[in-house]
């Protein structure tokens, strides 16, 4: 509770950080792409393949070019207490053996309330293990970890690319079943909604529902640069995303949540009518605060005001791993007034729900549905 009342005390500082320039904010909201190295061939991205041209051989350690532990050491140092929450991806997160060590530096020098790691589930003899030493070494964090699910059985291991994958992947569920009980954990399973299979998508969702996960997301496939999923018709239709997400608000105001899962549910529901919004309309619904509150980290050093358009601002093996130095640089100035002129719009799902945190309506509706009898706000 201390966390949100000092996090809801700093966005107003964001809000005119974005409108005059002033006072300078470091990102709430960072992700950290830990390795582009992937050992699925998923229909939905290409990021392995900048991966395995950079892998070392034997593939054991970080790949050739990806920022070392002690790098990424430095660069948490310089973003201090700036961060309320802290993604890492990839590639595949787990395939770096020095991960736990990664965390943990990470949870030392920012101390963010959340942390989110999505994982393939390919890996199910090292993902348990590595979670429990993350959950014992950052006691005070919020670990989520989403499970990557995307259709069921034979379907999911169709667009993931690898034969066995759903096999694996419940291997991998029964071992975070196991950590259920820590405190701070939160066992999620998360479903990019594309074209391979949107239509399909409430048998899938009630499949894996039924897998009585903490938490169910969905977010929509995109055509991105750092995917290398330019020009590959990933994305749903706005048609066929409209059905599903009028679904999946359906299914969250049928089953309802009580206490802090209100909140959470809630910024989910808007999410999903958000992204519709997005898709059909093309054009940013709400103000975009990626250059402001969020940041992406990728694993060479460069810094992006998003993944979506990953355009560096800085290096941060160039700026001596000083965080502050690149977020201020000619260059995020100038990529800010591309964001702020709406010259891109996209339902990218870590960047909206910062956006609909700093969005005043859109917190409004997610406060009042949290203390209101019934449903969820549409």
């Amino acid at each position: 509770m201390n966390s949100l009342l000092a996090l809801g005390a700093r966005l107003p500082l964001y809000w005119s950080f974005r409108r005059s320039g002033w006072p300078v904010q470091l990102p709430l909201n960072v992700v950290i792409s830990a390795s582009y190295r992937c050992n699925s061939r998923c229909l939905t991205c290409n990021v392995w393949r900048a991966g395995q041209a950079g892998t070392c051989q034997g593939g054991q350690e970080e790949a050739a070019g990806d920022l070392s532990l002690e790098e990424l050491d430095c660069i948490f140092r310089s973003l201090g207490h700036g961060p309320y929450y802290l993604t890492f991806s990839g590639g595949e997160p787990f395939l770096r053996q020095d991960l736990v060590e990664i965390v943990s530096s990470a949870y030392r020098h920012c101390q963010p309330a959340a942390i989110t790691i999505p994982t393939n589930g390919l890996l199910p003899d090292r993902v348990p293990g590595y979670v429990e030493a993350i959950l014992r070494n950052a006691p005070r964090a919020q670990v989520i970890i989403n499970l990557s699910l995307d259709g069921l059985g034979e379907e999911h291991d169709r667009i993931r690319g690898v034969p066995g994958n759903w096999d694996r992947a419940m291997r991998t569920l029964q071992g975070l079943r196991a950590l259920q009980r820590t405190p701070n954990f939160v066992l999620g399973i998360h479903t990019v909604v594309s074209r391979f299979n949107v239509e399909r998508l409430p048998e899938i969702a009630r499949g894996l529902m039924a897998l009585e996960p903490d938490s169910y997301i969905t977010e929509v496939a995109e055509e991105r640069v750092e995917l290398g999923t330019m020009g590959a018709e990933i994305t749903p239709s706005a048609e066929q995303y409209a059905a599903a997400a009028r679904f999946l608000i359906d299914e969250a105001e049928a089953h309802g949540a009580t206490g802090f899962a209100r909140i959470t549910q809630g910024f989910r529901v808007r999410y999903y009518a958000l992204a519709a919004r997005i898709l059909a309309e093309r054009r940013q619904v709400i103000p975009c605060y990626a250059g402001w509150a969020s940041a992406h980290i990728a694993p060479n050093g460069d810094v992006w005001t998003c993944c979506t358009r990953a355009e560096p601002i800085g290096n941060l093996r160039v700026a001596g791993y000083d965080f502050g130095r690149v977020w201020t640089s000619p260059r995020a100035w100038q990529l800010r007034q591309s964001i702020r002129g709406g010259e891109c719009a996209c339902p990218m799902a870590n960047a909206s729900y910062t956006n609909m945190l700093l969005h005043a309506p859109t917190l409004a509706r997610v406060a009042w549905a949290a203390v209101r009898p019934g449903g969820v706000p549409r």
